[in-house]
């Protein structure tokens, strides 16, 4: 079976054992399913986002659209009610030191126990790629979450956590990629916060309009597990699949400092002759590419989730 990942490099012993994007073999026993285009409130909402971000162009760390989009997402979580933390950082990448800012918006009831939903905002350093599945669909759902998120009686602190400096800048290794995610994880281990963390749910690339979502096997199993039994609820089971996948994302750096984490991606990004995701960090992630039925079904299992999250922890 080919060796294929999301970011295509091995973690270390100290963060997690290898893994592995399920291959061409594990290709060969998915079905395509279809999403309904009929909107709902919720993937509506997170299209209009995503076609809001796109319409930036490409947002890489560092460029001007990248700085919109800052303004973009901060305007949005504080029109929703949400209290904005930006945690700003400068590090070393193989182009050069770099600043880049993590954005939280903290909704619910805060000082208890926390429930986190992330998504990585940038795109990739690549001509043409303006990533409308890529960072545009799961910052999109995100926000569209925010405003309903926010009329909720939320027993928990919510805090809706858009990344930054996710994609490598050349070739991911362990050291070229998650860059937002591995500081604030580090930052949220020092000062606490990550004991608090009763769950994250990572979202990343939810929109491709033939849904299929793998169970990550580097995710926390009972969340996991968890989140899977409310699809079946909902109905979405043919979206949630029963087969394992390993993906490598920003989920990891906080299962490494002992938060339970899942990962939600849909990687098999392209028509079913295409085992490698053939939309994927190409200029073919477009939004013509990504359904707002997609977002509303993985919109709704997330709601339903954090209620779940929130009625039993």
């Amino acid at each position: 079976m080919a060796r294929q990942r999301k970011k295509n490099f091995p973690l270390s012993k100290a963060l997690l054992p290898t893994v592995l994007v399920a291959g061409a073999a594990l290709i060969g026993w998915w079905v395509a399913w279809p999403v309904s285009q009929q909107d709902g409130p919720i993937g509506k909402a997170a299209m209009d986002h995503a076609k809001a971000l796109v319409a930036m162009g490409p947002r890489p760390v560092g460029s001007e659209a990248h700085r919109q989009m800052e303004r973009y997402i901060i305007d949005k979580l504080q029109a929703a009610g949400a209290a904005v933390d930006q945690d700003t950082f400068t590090t070393q990448t193989p182009i050069g030191e770099m600043s880049m800012t993590n954005i939280i918006g903290r909704l619910g009831k805060p000082g208890g126990r926390i429930i986190v939903l992330a998504s990585h905002y940038d795109t990739k350093l690549m001509d043409g790629f303006v990533g409308a599945n890529d960072g545009g669909s799961s910052t999109g759902l995100l926000l569209a979450l925010a405003p309903i998120l926010a009329k909720k009686n939320i027993n928990h602190e919510i805090r809706l956590v858009f990344f930054d400096g996710e994609e490598a800048f050349e070739t991911w290794t362990e050291q070229d990629s998650l860059y937002g995610s591995r500081h604030l994880a580090a930052k949220w281990k020092a000062d606490g916060t990550a004991a608090r963390i009763g769950a994250m749910i990572l979202v990343d690339m939810i929109g491709d309009a033939d849904l299929d979502l793998l169970k990550d096997s580097n995710s926390t199993p009972w969340l996991r597990d968890l989140v899977w039994k409310v699809a079946a609820r909902l109905g979405h089971s043919r979206h949630f699949l029963n087969r394992e996948a390993e993906y490598e994302d920003d989920h990891l750096p906080f299962v490494a400092a002992g938060v339970p984490a899942v990962d939600l991606i849909d990687l098999k990004y392209g028509p079913n002759n295409c085992p490698n995701g053939c939309y994927w960090h190409t200029s073919e992630d477009t939004l013509d590419k990504i359904s707002s039925g997609s977002m509303q079904i993985v919109g709704d299992v997330v709601l339903e989730s954090v209620i779940e999250l929130d009625r039993q922890r």
